[in-house]
């Protein structure tokens, strides 16, 4: 038979302080035999989208060529 949840006020105080300030994502708790053993806190950082289409496209640019380099002193390594 399960063993009923104990959740006092130290543990209300840890949820709610992982709860605070956050304003996209989840909190995961672990319960283990009726009692909280862990908390697991994912959060997400939403930007607006601000004219960045130049941004991103040098962004590609710079990895590519950078890939591009990486492969080339590959090769040169081996040759």
């Amino acid at each position: 038979m399960a063993k009923p949840l104990k959740v006092d006020e130290v543990w209300l105080d840890r949820i709610a302080g992982q709860l605070n300030d956050m304003e996209f994502g989840s909190l995961h708790i672990v319960v283990h035999e009726g009692q909280i053993v862990q908390m697991e806190r994912t959060e997400r950082k939403r930007f607006e989208n601000t004219s960045s289409s130049g941004v991103s496209k040098s962004g590609n640019a710079a990895r590519s060529s950078s890939a591009r380099s990486l492969r080339g002193s590959n090769a040169s390594a081996k040759g």
